[in-house]
């Protein structure tokens, strides 16, 4: 049996409160889940829902008709006699998903229909589209409730329909309510009664349950499941691409199209288009997944990776690190120097240890960009010898008018200064530090990230950390800065770079 995976970030992703894609972010999202990731099928967007909906259609199928992928691009269609056909051939689609009532509560209450009356309204738009040479799936919105509470509705609505020219019966737990056992139970009844049939399962995640339940429909024997990249979708979201693929590939031993490696940047992507933050935890794409913490851990990989799994970081395109905190032991620290070709004796180990595990009870975070200033104070021996500083700076915002900067800036002990506007404080001082640059012909590190955060219920004079990503030669890393002053705490954190990047002997360690 070959498994499907039909990916609706476009269509159920974009119904995220707050998440609106413009057609040139849908279109690059669209080709690179068919080319890079490598998904069977994608829903790209709703009928009637808008002309900007049209055109970003329009703009995916005109593709994906010119790539010979049109018949993997699907687009949700409703039950109104031909008005959704006509929009669907007008963008350029030939799949509907043709949303239908899949309990009784649904059709008496919200259509006001009776059970036959939906299903000749359904077997009109089958009949039409047939005609306008638009392939039919049907979805059977509330299938779940429908197969808790009126299950004789559903098994008579699908009897009613097997006959039609219907290429797919996709089965959405549209409210997230069921559990494993009942999706396993639900889906193989289906199943049995009509084995010559294609069943889809589209899980919902109210319980969090929304990966197992996909995994539990697999295994009663479906073949297609729906997810979203990151998991957007309406409330709680849809089960997330990433951990459907890697669960399915190692619980259930299915072997996808899927491009594993592919799955981080889909999902950087999508974070950035859609503004929703990836969790830290997030399996597989989350920033700390590959990330150990407990310094038992650390020791446990060094003697024969007993503390790995199948999960391995590389197989995803990614890299592992030890974390440093207070649950940090030497294992963790000797991680982290290999990392930046720092080689240490026995004593210099234990007392930086010691530092980084107090530095951690007061909730620190550490890094491994962290590492050389914390040698630097325990060991007193300038690893970093702090040959760029800065000796003064002065920045005004003033209404209506744009942020100026003036920096002071030593440089192994030559003082320089600079004056710069920007789109604000923060702009305006990284704009008089790269004319400083310029003028020595240096080359500065390009801004990746940049985040702040206060603790959670921190009055206005709390302490600010601002953690900045950086590129540079190739190499992502970031820095980090503590003030009670937002632009400040940036400042020091790019201070910090100025002087990874200055050191040769520690940037280039690898």
């Amino acid at each position: 049996m070959k498994l499907e995976i039909m990916d609706t970030t476009l269509r159920d992703g974009e119904q995220t409160p707050g998440v609106s894609f413009t057609d040139s972010e849908k279109f690059n999202i669209a080709r690179m889940l068919l080319e890079e990731v490598k998904v069977d099928r994608i829903e790209v967007g709703s009928a009637r829902v808008s002309q900007g909906e049209m055109w970003s259609v329009k703009r995916i199928t005109e593709w994906a008709h010119h790539k010979g992928l049109l018949d993997k691009v699907e687009v949700l269609g409703f039950v109104d006699g031909t008005r959704s056909l006509e929009w669907i051939y007008e963008a350029g689609a030939r799949v509907l998903n043709l949303l239908c009532k899949g309990s009784l509560k649904h059709v008496t209450t919200q259509l006001g229909k009776t059970p036959e009356e939906h299903i000749a309204d359904i077997k009109k738009v089958i009949a039409k589209a047939c005609e306008m040479g638009i392939e039919v799936n049907v979805y059977l919105e509330d299938w779940s409730g429908g197969m808790k509470n009126s299950k004789d509705y559903v098994f008579n609505m699908v009897e009613k329909l097997k006959g039609e020219k219907i290429e797919r019966f996709m089965l959405p737990d549209t409210l997230g309510i069921l559990n494993p056992d009942e999706t396993f139970e639900y889906c193989s009844e289906m199943i049995k009664r009509f084995p010559d049939l294609k069943f889809d399962f589209h899980a919902h995640n109210d319980y969090d349950l929304a990966v197992a339940n996909s995994l539990m429909a697999v295994k009663a024997g479906v073949q297609g499941i729906h997810t979203t990249v990151n998991g957007l979708g309406e409330r709680t979201g849809n089960a997330a691409l990433s951990s459907v693929a890697a669960s399915l590939n190692d619980h259930l031993n299915v072997k996808l199209n899927i491009d594993e490696k592919k799955l981080i940047t889909i999902s950087k992507i999508v974070e950035a288009f859609s503004g929703m933050r990836i969790p830290s935890n997030k399996p597989i794409i989350g920033e700390n997944v590959f990330t150990q913490c407990c310094g038992v851990h650390a020791d446990g990989d060094s003697k024969g990776k007993l503390y790995f799994n199948r999960l391995e970081p590389e197989r995803f395109g990614r890299t592992r690190h030890y974390a440093l905190g207070k649950t940090s032991g030497k294992a963790s620290v000797v991680k982290n120097l290999e990392e930046l070709g720092i080689h240490l004796d026995k004593e210099a180990v234990e007392k930086i240890t010691q530092r980084i595990v107090e530095l951690g009870d007061k909730k620190e975070y550490i890094t491994t960009e962290d590492l050389p200033y914390i040698i630097s104070d325990v060991l007193k021996n300038h690893l970093i010898g702090g040959k760029i500083s800065i000796k003064n700076y002065y920045i005004c915002h003033a209404k209506e008018l744009c942020p100026v900067a003036t920096l002071s800036i030593e440089i192994e002990g030559e003082v320089y200064e600079e004056t710069s506007t920007g789109d604000g404080q923060y702009d305006a001082f990284m704009k008089a530090l790269t004319k400083v640059y310029n003028k020595l012909g240096r080359k500065l590190p390009s801004l990746v990230d940049y985040a702040v955060v206060i603790p959670p219920g921190g009055n206005t004079n709390a302490l600010v950390e601002t953690t900045i990503s950086w590129q540079y030669e190739g190499r992502v890393f970031k820095t980090r800065g503590l003030d009670s002053d937002q632009t400040a705490s940036a400042i020091k954190a790019t201070v910090k770079m100025l002087n990874l990047v200055n050191d040769e002997n520690i940037f280039y360690h690898k």
